[in-house]
């Protein structure tokens, strides 16, 4: 049975590698929907729009080519055809990506996007894992498991400068984090778990340990 699994949960939680390690544990496609957000933000810096002019990114929304792959073990993300993987989680693009997020065409656009991919990944698999910051109350409220993963403020800080390599600066780091999450309550709710939402602590676990969890929650659900 297609299973579509809703992992939503703040900055620096630990959303993407969780989420790739339990779909590759369960056998399940995957889905970033923060890159596609990120994806945008790309274009829209490239094409010399500022991010802080909603009413010209509303107009621009429909533009670019946007492309998921949903591979766990390789995802891939592109724009008109160009590979952007890296490029999306430059600073530049995450301190704009929030703003782009924002403006509702853009979500509009890239939300039924994302439904499209988890209802194709529905029919074609066993289901998919989609993460993001909306997933479960905005995206797919139908998803048969739902986890929001959370950390500890001080936890997600350092795990996100050890990405970043920063972890030197750790109070920089959270500072950050604090920031995005007050961006992103303008539109999304990542500091509240959805309705019917299992709550993931991951402040004491390693990665393994919270893969271990969530892929048990989703087995018990499928």
């Amino acid at each position: 049975m297609a299973i579509v699994v809703a992992i939503d949960g703040p900055s620096g939680s630990g959303k993407s590698s969780v989420s790739r390690g339990v779909a590759r544990e369960l056998g399940l496609r995957y889905l970033d929907t923060g890159a596609q957000y990120r994806a945008m933000t790309w274009w829209i810096l490239r094409n010399g729009i500022d991010p802080a002019d909603s009413s010209s990114i509303a107009l621009a929304a429909a533009k670019p080519l946007i492309s998921s792959g949903t591979d766990p073990a390789a995802p891939s993300i592109t724009v008109d055809g160009t590979d952007v993987a890296e490029e999306i989680r430059s600073g530049e693009v995450t301190a704009a990506v929030s703003k782009v997020a924002a403006v509702q065409a853009v979500r509009d656009r890239l939300i039924a996007l994302q439904r499209e991919l988890i209802a194709r990944a529905s029919e074609q698999s066993g289901g998919i894992v989609a993460e993001g910051r909306d997933i479960a109350d905005v995206v797919y409220p139908a998803a048969e498991a739902k986890i929001y993963l959370t950390a500890s403020p001080a936890v997600r800080a350092a795990r996100r400068g050890a990405e970043l390599g920063a972890a030197g600066d750790s109070v920089r780091t959270e500072a950050e984090l604090a920031r995005r999450d007050a961006e992103d309550a303008k539109t999304t709710r990542p500091l509240d778990a959805a309705p019917g939402a299992t709550v993931v602590d991951a402040t004491e676990l390693d990665l393994e340990q919270v893969i271990a969890k969530v892929a048990r929650l989703v087995s018990a659900a499928r």
